[in-house]
C-alpha cells in the first residue's frame, strides 16, 4: 500500500516519546502494551539523549510551547527533558494520532481520567508545577495532530530508520 493510499484509508503515523520520568520509573513496557493491544504497530524506535537544541526545535519550533504557555514553561520543560534518556517511537495505524492521544490522556495528569496513561501513572497539576517552578512529569509526549506528527517524525527520525511491514492484527484493523 502506498503512502497516499494509507492516508486515504485513515492510516497515519504518529510520534511518541517516553520521557525521562517514564524511562527512569521502568514503566515503558507497561505503557507500550497499551498501544500494541489496540492494533498500533511500531515502525521506528530508538533510545537517545538529545541535545537541548533538539528539544528546543521539538517543543518550540514545532510545538510552539513558549507561545502557548510562556518562555518559563519552555525552559523548565527543556531542563526536565535533559534529565535522562528518552525512547522515541513512531507508531502506525488507523487514525493513529487520535487513538494515541485518547490512550495518553490530556497533558495535565491531574485532569486525566483513570484508564489513560497519565491518569493511571501520574497526578501532578499545572498549578503545582508552576508554584514549585518544576516540569510536569507526564511520562509521554504524543503528537497533537497529523500535521504535527509528520513534522515531529521528520525531526526525530531519518526515513531509513522507519520500516514498513505487516502485522497479523492488520487483517482485522484495516
Amino acid at each position: 500500500m502506498s503512502d497516499s493510499e494509507k492516508k486515504y484509508c485513515g492510516v497515519e503515523r504518529t510520534l511518541i516519546v517516553f520521557k525521562p520520568d517514564a524511562v527512569q520509573r521502568g514503566i515503558v513496557g507497561e505503557i507500550l502494551q497499551r498501544f500494541e493491544r489496540v492494533g498500533l504497530k511500531i515502525v521506528g524506535v530508538k533510545m537517545t539523549s538529545p541535545s537541548r537544541d533538539h528539544y528546543y526545535a521539538h517543543y518550540e519550533d514545532i510545538g510552539k510551547l513558549a507561545t502557548r504557555r510562556g518562555e518559563g514553561t519552555l525552559n523548565i520543560t527543556l531542563d526536565m527533558m535533559m534529565d535522562g534518556p528518552v525512547i522515541a517511537m513512531v507508531l502506525e495505524g488507523v487514525e493513529a494520532v487520535a487513538v494515541v492521544r485518547k490512550i495518553v490522556g490530556p497533558t495535565e495528569p491531574k485532569s486525566a481520567d483513570m484508564g489513560t496513561i497519565r491518569g493511571d501513572y501520574s497526578h501532578i497539576s499545572f498549578g503545582y508545577a508552576d508554584e514549585c517552578q518544576k516540569g510536569v512529569p507526564n511520562l509521554i509526549h504524543a503528537s497533537g495532530d497529523p500535521e504535527e506528527a509528520v513534522s515531529e517524525i521528520n525531526h526525530w527520525f531519518k526515513p531509513e530508520e522507519l520500516v514498513s511491514y505487516h502485522t497479523l492484527s492488520e487483517k482485522f484493523t484495516r
